[in-house]
This record gives C-alpha cells, sequence and structure tokens, in this order.
C-alpha cells in the first residue's frame, strides 16, 4: 500500500520518510537479529534498508504482490480491509507500517492485528501524513480538505496514491488507536518540516498557543476530557513539528 515511488508519489520525497522510519527503528529497538514484518512493503526499499542496518530476517506483506522487488523474502499478499494478517500470534520482533494507515478502512483493527503478531517487547514504527501541519489546517479551513486528503474518484481510488488516502488521522486519535490496541512507550517524530507550513507559522503561531491555552483550560475545568493519561498527546498536537512536519513517525513498545 506504500506509494509508487517511480510514477505517482505526488511530490512525496518517500525517501526521507522510510530513512525517518528506520531512524526511529534504531532509535527504540536494540536486540537483534530479530524477525521483522513490513507491512504494505511495497517496493521493499524500507526491508532494504533496514538490512543493510540490522540483522533481521524479513517478511513482507501487501494488498498486491507486483511491486515487490525483492526476491530472497518471505512475501504474502493480504487485503486489510477485509483479512486478517496471516501470522502467528507473538510471532515478529520488530514490525513497520510506512504510509498504509491512510489507505485502510479500518485502521483500528489493523494495529490490533498488528499488536497480535507483535512479541512481547517487541517494536512497531508506523508513518502516516501529519494532517495537522499549518499548511494542512489551513488548506482544511478554506477548502474542508486536509492536505494529501482531496477529494476522491468515486469507484476509482488508486489505492497506492494519495487518490488512495481514505482516512486521515490526527496525532491524537492515533496515539488513542495504539494505546487502546495495547502499545506503551510511544515516541512521536516527524520526517522533516515543510516549507508551506513555515510560511503560515508567521501569522498564525501566536493566536494558535493563545487559543490552544483557552481551549485546554476549558476541557479540564468544564468537560473534564483531559487527565494524566492523554494530557501528553493533547500538548503535542501544537507543538513545533506537529504544526511544520509533514510526515509523523511513531515508535512505540508492546
Amino acid at each position: 500500500m506504500e506509494a509508487d515511488k517511480k510514477n505517482i508519489n505526488l511530490g512525496l520525497s518517500t525517501d526521507k520518510i522510510l530513512s525517518s522510519a528506520a531512524a526511529m527503528v534504531s532509535k527504540i529497538h536494540t536486540t537483534y537479529p530479530a524477525k521483522y514484518l513490513d507491512v504494505g512493503a511495497g517496493h521493499g526499499d524500507l526491508i532494504k534498508l533496514i538490512r543493510s542496518q540490522h540483522q533481521v530476517e524479513a517478511t513482507g506483506c501487501d494488498y498486491t504482490d507486483e511491486l515487490i522487488h525483492l526476491k530472497d523474502i518471505k512475501f504474502n499478499v493480504v487485503d486489510l480491509n477485509v483479512e486478517k494478517l496471516p501470522y502467528e500470534n507473538g510471532e515478529f520482533d520488530l514490525i513497520t507500517c510506512t504510509e498504509v494507515l491512510e489507505h485502510v478502512e479500518h485502521y483500528r483493527e489493523t494495529l490490533r492485528e498488528i499488536y497480535r503478531v507483535l512479541k512481547v517487547e517487541g517494536t512497531f514504527v508506523l508513518t502516516t501524513p501529519n494532517i495537522l501541519n499549518l499548511f494542512s489546517r489551513v488548506r482544511f479551513v478554506f477548502s474542508g480538505f486536509y492536505n494529501l486528503f482531496g477529494p476522491l474518484h468515486f469507484h476509482e481510488s488508486a489505492l497506492y496514491s494519495a487518490g488512495g488516502h481514505i482516512n486521515p488521522i490526527g496525532l491524537f486519535f492515533l496515539a488513542h488507536s495504539l494505546v487502546d490496541a495495547g502499545f506503551k512507550d510511544i515516541h512521536v517524530g516527524i520526517d522533516k518540516r515543510q516549507r508551506t507550513s513555515m510560511f503560515w507559522m508567521l501569522f498564525l503561531y501566536v493566536p494558535i498557543k493563545i487559543a490552544f491555552y483557552f481551549f485546554k483550560r476549558r476541557e479540564i475545568s468544564r468537560y473534564k476530557s483531559i487527565d494524566q493519561h492523554n494530557e501528553r498527546f493533547v500538548d503535542l498536537t501544537n507543538t513545533l513539528d506537529l504544526l511544520l512536519g509533514r510526515t509523523l513517525v511513531i515508535g512505540c513498545k508492546k
């Protein structure tokens, strides 16, 4: 479910996303050799990168086997919209899932499946478009559509491009989904800061900070919706990385 890098990446620097995912793996996964699964493996570029840095036994899966270039790995075809991952409980030490969740109909179920096939104390790293950067927020205000989540053609979903983006997921709700699935020790990063968001930063940073202060105060005092368990992720939604970052890079443990 990874975008076809040769033909339809729509200006995305996929290499930067994959290198950021690999950096997150290196940061939080320390035990090797490891049994490794890449969910939505595409051409296998992330698998190649991870194998160049760490000792892993790699397996890949995706919606189709027509993209994969690697011939020396185990590979399974699976449609995450209607099928479970074809692996045993606790089979893998390390799982990655880059630019996939925005393509699937039931991303929370996909996260639960990933949790199921991950070993205890195993590592999970994912990436997905950051819909909360300033460029995306401004685009939503004026058009009703987040960046990379524009109008879709009915009955013509292009699965391997932004035309297949059907699930915009903000950081807070992604973190909520991970915790709900059972994941812990959640690390939040980005792949790069976006120039168009930096432009809007000049005009919007101070108003956002002021508005967020009053929003948070009201949520705590009146609605009791923010507590010690979720406050960190509420606060993260308006940090510099989230306001400027192009792609979310998340790492966590089981």
